[in-house]
């Protein structure tokens, strides 16, 4: 009889879980001697043992033990977190990169033939590459599967590497927190074979087909997929910045540069607001907290943005 072995989620699987359990076995046979040699010492140095007290000089040689013993262990310990850790930096020369961004709160992907998404599609059995970005604050991207997690720090180049060995959807969360709603910023991963994967990739249908040709629709995908309603709510209440109900059309008090003025909000302003926003800032709300999407959506994204708009503000 044989048995198939399932294989790791990924390639850095069994090197992350020996070091693990390496250490988790140091710790729980010192846990136990020390547990073990403490009750010993409880009933065989009690007082009806030893009514007198025996003044002890110390011992070399247990000097000796108890320094290079635990320096042994700890560079045992050492050794294979650094063979474990060390691979992840050493990335292949053909592994497939993808731009991964992270905001407050949520994820995109971005591929080298222009498709963004939500959710991580990767290639069974190929090296990937995702180069990390944050936009705003410090986040941080967690496969638990994958035994991967890295800081995105913002203005900083930062990469994860991984070779996914299993077929499935594995998940993918922030494990910094990072504000609000922080505890949202969860998506997956989806592992596919090198085939299905392709046909995956070379579909280029915009997707714009699949949604409703209620107007406003492609706006709503559009600033779902781009984070905006984790600082923009659309019921009136107040987050990070203002309600978009009713808001286009509506003539809001702004200040710039500590001059305060009233302002019609129209296309114009909404798109300069996108690009820079720290031009104009609406009364009660605080300078700073969002940064320029110019790099990530087009005045034709905000167009569509704008129609949405106009649909919760009649």
């Amino acid at each position: 009889m044989t048995f198939n072995k399932i294989p790791d989620a990924s390639n850095f699987v069994k090197g992350v879980d020996t070091s693990f359990e390496v250490i988790l076995g140091i710790i729980f046979f010192f846990l136990i001697a020390i547990t073990v040699t403490m009750i010993y010492f409880v009933f065989r140095y009690r007082k009806e043992k030893n009514p007198k007290a025996t003044q002890i000089h110390g011992s070399v040689t247990l000097e000796i033990l108890w320094t290079v013993i635990p320096t042994l262990l700890v560079m045992v310990m050492f050794y294979y977190g650094w063979m474990g850790y060390k691979p992840m930096k050493e990335v292949p020369d053909d592994a497939f990169e993808i731009k991964s961004i992270g905001r407050m709160w949520n994820w995109q992907f971005e591929y080298e033939n222009g498709k963004k998404t939500d959710t991580l599609y990767v290639p069974l059995d190929r090296a990937v590459k995702l180069d990390l970005i944050a936009l705003d604050v410090l986040h941080s991207l967690y496969i638990p599967s994958f035994r991967l997690k890295q800081d995105l720090v913002p203005g900083k180049e930062q990469m994860m590497w991984f070779i996914p060995g299993r077929e499935g959807e594995y998940d993918l969360f922030c494990t910094e927190y990072c504000g609000l709603q922080h505890s949202s910023m969860q998506t997956s991963v989806i592992v596919m074979p090198q085939d299905k994967f392709d046909a995956w990739y070379v579909d280029t249908t915009k997707t714009v087909t699949l949604i409703s040709d209620r107007p406003g629709a492609l706006g709503l995908r559009i600033v779902q997929k781009n984070g905006c309603l984790a600082c923009h709510s659309l019921d009136g209440s107040k987050l990070v910045g203002p309600t978009w109900k009713g808001l286009y059309g509506k003539t809001e008090i702004v200040s710039n540069k500590g001059q305060k003025r009233e302002q019609i909000v129209d296309s114009t302003y909404v798109i300069n607001s996108i690009y820079n926003p720290n031009d104009d800032i609406v009364e009660g709300y605080s300078k700073g907290l969002m940064l320029s999407y110019r790099n990530e959506l087009t005045e034709e994204d905000i167009g569509e943005i704008i129609e949405f708009m106009k649909t919760i503000s009649e």
